[in-house]
């Protein structure tokens, strides 16, 4: 009876040392899917920043053109006026 003790003993242990491994190994898949979406973040981090700095370029862009178109327009109204 001792002797079917330890084999299911020695049975339950196998199946810990089992479960530990594929738990390691699903921690390390883990860890690398970490490290590459840390990356994308880092990447996707730097290309939001540049354009969210050619956003503001072209809103200064615009800004300027609108000014620009305002004060051609408010020419254009003078030489009516004066015509």
């Amino acid at each position: 009876m001792s002797f079917e003790v330890l084999e299911k003993l020695e049975a339950k242990v196998q199946s810990a040392v089992d479960t530990i491994s594929i738990l390691q190994m699903e921690i390390d898949e883990l860890k690398q899917s970490n490290s590459e979406l840390a990356q994308t973040n880092s990447g996707l981090t730097e290309t939001n920043a540049q354009l969210q700095q050619q956003n503001d370029q072209l809103q200064g862009e615009h800004q300027l053109w609108q000014e620009r178109l305002r004060t051609l327009l408010g020419k254009m109204d003078e030489m009516e006026e004066t015509v």
